[in-house]
């Protein structure tokens, strides 16, 4: 089998659905072995089944982003499996609250911001030190973390949600400074609309004024945005590092 990351070993997270799903089935599909890391077992399992009975090679760790411990059992079972780490993505996030229903900077609770910034920023970064550990022990590799159009600009009644979004592009971008000249490349990705289960509320209530505003005049799919990541992960991309790759319909070019 041969592909963009023929012989990688690489690591999902929130891959139960979404673009997290539609990522570790391009990156099966080119060649990598791939580790789906969510918190719904059910969804996950069934996902990390239909890469393998596709020919792939998956597998499932049930993960939660703010649990240290589980992000470090995760990491360690990847390259238990598949003897190493040569590509991330850390994809798993949340909107500002359960609903994803928008609502103004001083109405957020508390405990809504704290959620949202503890999935969103501190979870990629929890990701991101166990995964640079093993990558730097193993000579490098690719992380991708997905920010959003929010980490670039502002979007009204998500305040939390954008500042964990700006926060991931801050992140990588510092990071990608950190460990440039040790074979190690991080950047973001930076989807516009895009039809998810995350989003799908919210297509449902103002899709119409939403369409309105991206230049495009479509939603995006979570396979346009598989394969922005799988190549960034990939060897392709080998010059590219501290990039926040926008993927908007033309959303950020007004």
């Amino acid at each position: 089998m041969s592909g963009l990351l023929h012989g990688k070993s690489v690591l999902v997270t929130g891959a139960a659905s979404g673009i997290g799903l539609a990522t570790a089935r391009l990156a099966a599909r080119e060649g990598a072995r791939v580790t789906l890391c969510d918190r719904d077992e059910e969804k996950g399992t069934s996902g990390t089944a239909a890469i393998v009975a596709g020919g792939g090679h998956a597998l499932f760790v049930q993960m939660d982003v703010t649990d240290e411990a589980e992000v470090s059992a995760a990491v360690d079972a990847c390259v238990r499996a598949f003897g190493r780490i040569d590509g991330a993505f850390n994809n798993a996030g949340i909107a500002t609250d359960s609903s994803g229903k928008p609502g103004k900077t001083a109405d957020i609770a508390f405990d809504a911001w704290q959620r949202v910034l503890a999935v969103n920023l501190t979870g990629v970064w929890q990701c991101m030190r166990h995964e640079i550990r093993h990558m730097l022990a193993a000579g490098g590799g690719s992380i991708v973390n997905n920010a959003s159009i929010a980490g670039l600009v502002g979007l009204p009644g998500q305040a939390a949600y954008t500042a964990s979004k700006h926060g991931v592009v801050g992140l990588t971008k510092s990071a990608a400074a950190d460990y440039a000249g040790q074979g190690l490349r991080i950047n973001a990705i930076c989807p516009g609309f895009v039809e998810t289960p995350l989003t799908a509320d919210a297509f449902q209530r103002v899709g119409p004024k939403i369409l309105a505003a991206v230049p495009a005049r479509r939603f995006g799919s979570p396979q346009e945005i598989a394969e922005a990541v799988v190549w960034l992960l990939s060897d392709r991309s080998s010059f590219v590092t501290g990039a926040a790759m926008a993927a908007d319909g033309g959303y950020t070019a007004q």
